[in-house]
């Protein structure tokens, strides 16, 4: 089961995190920031993309946009999200779970500018009913993510 990976992740690297599981749905932004009790954007999105060699992952704050220009002009080819039925082969999470931990390869991640924005944010924890807080810095760090400014500017 992909919570028990996540749980697993986290204690076979010594990370002192643990997976919140709701008996709410949290499969979409909406959904999640209302089990738990936040604002949507500081549900950090988990959206897995194939490259012409490769899949990878990009976080961003829950309501972000992905700006096809940016995307381009930074990986030099156009977003392609990996198929839905291969998310969870990729990732080992199914939809509405997908989060960088606990994977069963490892993958590049990429973590948007706009989880900046907050303090703490909640990506999925392995399942359509969990998730993980976790500080924006220490996200960066557990992950190894490369931070990239990949999604549309909000007009304010």
């Amino acid at each position: 089961m992909s919570i028990q990976t996540v749980k697993q992740y986290f204690k076979d690297n010594n990370l002192p995190l643990k997976v919140i599981e709701t008996n709410e749905d949290t499969s979409t932004v909406e959904k999640a920031a209302k089990a738990l009790g936040v604002e949507p954007d500081m549900i950090a999105k988990t959206l897995a993309f194939k490259l012409k060699e490769k899949e990878i992952l990009i976080l961003t704050k829950g309501r972000a946009k992905t700006d096809n220009r940016k995307f381009k002009d930074y990986f030099k080819e156009k977003p392609k999200f990996v198929n839905l039925e291969k998310v969870e082969e990729v990732t080992s999470h199914p939809i509405g779970g997908v989060c960088p931990f606990g994977l069963p390869k490892k993958l590049e991640i990429y973590l948007d500018i706009s989880l900046k924005e907050f303090t703490t944010v909640y990506p999925a924890g392995g399942s359509p009913n969990s998730a993980v807080k976790i500080d924006v810095d220490y996200l960066a760090e557990v992950t190894k993510g490369t931070w990239i400014d990949i999604t549309k500017q909000e007009l304010v």
